[in-house]
């Protein structure tokens, strides 16, 4: 298959990053790739469909990584998985001897080990320039769900209706389980049983990098988690910071011991990026090194500096994060120019092991089986009858809908084409009527 096709292919089907940013697959698809990257690292505690998703499927999930490989005309596809994987190393073994050019790569159990730029030079290598993308050092980067959305794609037809997504926390049965986009939060954490809590809190995403949601916050193509807690628990206090009484604290107690920086794992692989210096010009005012504030737009945002480095209990991703949003606001973007400086012969000392993140957090007890389900669970149990699709699931323009307020519609239908630029097709993810048309959203119900 040539790359036109399969673009046309992915763009039409709406494959996007199943998880992260949600960047357009479509778009990976480039000639200079050398190598093809997997991810199947499940970068944060207690995210765990990855790797289910690549021991139940692994003979089509390489398959199509092969398949990637030689449409790009890459020599290499590499699978980056943490060693503690065992089972899903031996369902890997059963089938990859068929791809010579196909080859594993064991990853510590440390975080940010899923992060796209630390997993690339960790399995190849190769140091990705602040700012830059892994093209222009020969790699693509794909994770196992969207190898795996490629696949029912290209081989079934099956457009991206429908997410992965584990239940996990204050819950009665943790499950992963494939749900329809749009799915209220509520609805998908009733898979799990009772909730176990009387107030809980839902965190979208892993417990690092996720965001506080509501029971009505949707489903969407990079939903990879709903972590229930309770609404006390010190993680979601955490979230709900008040980023100016975050700003005050910082000018009252921030030592400048330099922890923040010194584990930070972008700083590591010679990214201009040092917390505790922004920490010290944000908390004094002092815009005198105006280069503190600009390499904030450098962060991955991976918050190792404020829930594990931190001995004041600080918030410099927090505060970063606030004022990197105040720049691209501004219209101010990064610098091209910045260069990567030498790595740090510290940084393998310097690795933050995931058991130990997962106990400061107070998520250890969470850490439990959560069952992947076979894909037709949530229908054979069905207790979603009402989606609400958004436009925009992925980086770029959000896709144009292309249905109208009473429409019937069958899942897999399109109901949404790309938008102008960089975008992927929408798709039905239930039966029903169209109920609704924004620019925002498509909701859709099942007719009674």
């Amino acid at each position: 298959m040539d790359i036109a096709t399969l673009k046309q292919i992915l763009q039409n089907e709406g494959v996007a990053g199943a998880g992260g940013a949600g960047f357009p697959t479509y778009a990976k698809l480039d000639e200079r790739a050398e190598i093809i990257l997997m991810n199947c690292a499940e970068c944060e505690p207690l995210l765990k469909l990855h790797r289910q998703l690549l021991e139940h499927h692994a003979e089509e999930i390489l398959r199509t990584f092969q398949v990637i490989a030689q449409t790009v005309g890459a020599s290499e596809a590499v699978i980056g998985i943490k060693r503690e994987y065992k089972a899903t190393l031996k369902a890997i073994d059963r089938y990859i001897d068929a791809y010579p050019n196909m080859r594993v790569q064991l990853l510590d159990s440390a975080y940010p080990m899923g992060d796209e730029v630390v997993l690339i030079y960790e399995a190849t290598g190769r140091v990705i320039r602040p700012g830059g993308l892994p093209i222009e050092e020969g790699v693509a980067v794909f994770n196992v769900e969207t190898v795996y959305n490629i696949y029912r794609a290209v081989e079934q037809n099956i457009p991206v209706q429908d997410k992965l997504v584990s239940v996990v926390g204050e819950v009665e049965y943790p499950i992963t389980l494939r749900v329809p986009i749009g799915a209220a939060v509520r609805d998908v954490v009733a898979y799990a049983g009772e909730t176990k809590v009387k107030n809980p809190a839902y965190l979208i995403g892993g417990p690092m990098m996720g965001n506080l949601g509501d029971e009505n916050t949707t489903v969407t193509k990079t939903t990879n988690a709903i972590i229930v807690l309770d609404k006390n628990h010190s993680l979601i206090q955490r979230k709900n910071r008040n980023t100016a009484i975050d700003l005050k604290r910082a000018a009252s107690s921030c030592c400048q011991c330099e922890t923040c920086t010194s584990l930070c794992p972008r700083h590591a692989l010679g990214h201009p990026i040092e917390p505790h210096k922004f920490m010290r010009s944000a908390a004094n005012q002092d815009f005198q090194d105006t280069n503190v504030f600009i390499n904030t737009m450098f962060c991955s945002s991976c918050g190792l500096c404020e829930n594990f480095s931190c001995p004041q209990g600080l918030a410099p991703r927090t505060l970063i994060t606030e004022y990197k949003n105040g720049l691209r606001k501004a219209g101010v973007k990064p610098p091209a120019d910045v260069q990567s400086s030498a790595v740090l012969k510290s940084r393998e000392y310097r690795k933050v092991p995931e058991e130990r993140l997962a106990a400061r957090l107070g998520v250890s007890k969470y850490d439990v089986d959560a069952p992947l389900q076979p894909d037709a669970f949530w229908k054979e149990n069905c207790q979603i009858h009402k989606v609400k699709i958004r436009l925009s699931q992925h980086i770029g323009a959000p896709a144009v809908a292309c249905v109208e307020k009473g429409a019937v519609v069958k899942a897999g239908d399109k109901i949404a084409e790309p938008g102008k630029g960089l975008s992927v097709a929408i798709h039905a993810s239930i039966d029903g009527v169209v109920q609704e048309v924004t620019s925002e959203y498509i909701t859709i119900a099942e007719s009674k």
